[in-house]
């Protein structure tokens, strides 16, 4: 075979894995803008929970994906776990001009369970089960565990017009590899860790702003997030 014709193959494989790595620009910082929600009915164990998410790949206009979530809570007597049957619907757009868009609906289920070390060191361990129905794909499940860490700064406990420590680490887990259509995805699908500085208004109320950090087995990308959380 011609050293030319070889050589120019070789170069294709090296280079096939940027090319599709090329598709996402890993250097801009992309804008995630959320909403969270939960309350409970009056006295009894019973709640509803839920956020709105628009992401984008970059600051505001190239849509990442825009997420609405609701579930139904139940939260034990005499325990401190908090259990959630929820759907969300999800719209993921294409990164750059194009503006094409996929949906997905998915049902999940989340077992929350909070720590506190000390005084100052609040922890939530949440475990989250997909049972995921994306457009043009297979049935799909997925595993999702997360580890939040708030440590007030200003004042010994998270009370009214705290400045606090907000870092998270999410680790997910795909149930199959065969998606349909002779594709498939890596057993690893993404970690995301996130560092930011909130402010507890007042009791029920807060708001944090950080950096997100998401790697997935193709790409990495920092995300600005700017967050509103409400106790109803």
């Amino acid at each position: 075979m011609n050293k030319s014709i070889i050589l120019s193959i070789f170069c294709i494989f090296i280079l096939l894995p940027k090319v599709g790595k090329a598709q996402i620009n890993e250097d801009q910082l992309g804008a995630w803008y959320m909403y969270f929600f939960n309350t409970t009915f009056k006295e009894s164990p019973w709640g509803i929970q839920g956020d709105i998410q628009y992401r984008n790949w970059d600051i505001g206009g190239d849509l990442e994906q825009l997420l609405l979530r609701g579930g139904v809570t139940y939260k034990p007597e005499l325990s401190d776990i908090k259990l959630t049957l929820g759907y969300g619907n999800v719209t993921t757009g294409s990164f750059g001009s194009e503006n094409s868009t996929s949906s997905e609906s998915r049902i999940y289920q989340e077992f929350l369970y909070p720590v506190q070390f000390g005084n100052r060191i609040y922890t939530n361990h949440r475990f989250r089960y997909e049972q995921r129905f994306v457009e043009n794909q297979d049935f799909r499940t997925r595993y999702r565990y997360n580890l939040f860490l708030n440590i007030p700064l200003n004042k010994a406990k998270m009370v009214d017009k705290t400045v606090y420590l907000a870092l998270y680490n999410e680790l997910f887990i795909n149930g199959q590899r065969t998606i349909g259509n002779g594709n498939s995805v890596e057993i690893f699908d993404r970690n995301r860790f996130y560092a930011s500085i909130g402010y507890m208004i007042k009791k029920g109320i807060k708001v944090q702003c950080g950096i997100m950090n998401q790697t997935t087995d193709n790409w990495g990308k920092n995300q600005l997030q700017l967050s509103f959380h409400q106790k109803i």
